[in-house]
């Protein structure tokens, strides 16, 4: 959990601060310790019924048990790959990972961003991915730097207004 000073990071990292990586490691452990143990004997009951071609407790089980184990692989490359990143750890006034953004864009309208990971990331509680064409606009500037944005409705000019880092 270094603080990454330069802000410069791989495209490769799966980026991500430590309440994301626990809630990755939770959902694996549901999946894994809850959900997979008792679909497996629903499966398994299911079979004991007899002929599994027309069951389709059997059949949507199998489907289903298909579905976490694929669900598991891809939680576990996340996290293999995983940098964890500790936005409290960061400082300074440029935008790192982990920064909450203060934007103004050019109809004054003002908007607070955090810059999170992927598999984080959700702009219903204002939390966009660095790799987002927001957040890529805003990596390594500083408050007052101007940024182009390119969005599906053409290109927005914003300001930055100010740059924190939660904790």
């Amino acid at each position: 959990m270094n603080r990454v000073d330069t802000g410069q990071y791989d495209e490769k990292l799966n980026l991500i601060t430590p309440a994301g990586y626990e809630r990755l490691v939770a959902e694996l452990r549901q999946l894994a310790d809850v959900e997979r143990p008792r679909l497996v004997d629903e499966v398994h009951q299911a079979a004991l019924q007899g002929d599994r071609s027309e069951n389709a407790e059997y059949i949507y089980g199998k489907k289903r048990l298909r579905e976490i184990d694929k669900r598991m692989g891809f939680l576990k490359r996340r996290l293999d790959a995983a940098k964890v990143i500790d936005p409290a750890r960061q400082s300074g006034d440029r935008v790192l990972f982990g920064a909450l953004v203060e934007l103004e864009d050019e109809d004054g309208t003002v908007k607070t961003w955090q810059i999170v990971g992927e598999d984080e990331a959700d702009p219903g509680k204002k939390k966009i991915s660095w790799k987002s064409p927001v957040g890529r606009a805003v990596m390594r500037r500083q408050a007052g730097d101007s940024v182009t944005i390119l969005t599906p409705g053409g290109p927005r000019d914003m300001v930055i207004l100010s740059v924190n880092y939660p904790g």
